[in-house]
């Protein structure tokens, strides 16, 4: 099976389904994960409240243009560091410059 990796992470569901609907119908294939775990906001640590679109290895750059080319923004995110919230074309933390937590790609 191909390795995956997170395309974007973060948003809200309502932008997750509509990006998970624009690739898929340029024939990406997407997994939607987090979407269960909105319910639990407040009581669960802030890295697992996100809502995240997986894509293939292969597809990653294919989907990332196709999301540039419709001028979609990278959502904020939140430093797992010193929780300070970035917008999403930040690579660095501007707080503290660590990088933005890709923990779930290991």
């Amino acid at each position: 099976m191909e390795q995956r990796k997170v395309l974007l992470a973060g948003g809200n569901l309502l932008q997750a389904h509509t990006w998970k609907g624009l690739l898929e119908t340029s024939g990406i294939d997407v997994d939607l994960k987090g979407e269960a775990l909105i319910g639990g906001v407040g009581g669960l640590p802030i890295e697992m409240q996100t809502v995240e679109l997986w894509v293939a290895d292969s597809q990653l750059v294919a989907a990332q243009t196709l999301l540039d080319a419709h001028d979609i923004e990278q959502p904020q995110w939140q430093c797992v560091q010193c929780h300070e919230i970035n917008e999403g074309s930040f690579e660095l933390c501007w707080q503290c410059s660590s990088q933005q937590s890709e923990m779930h790609n290991e």
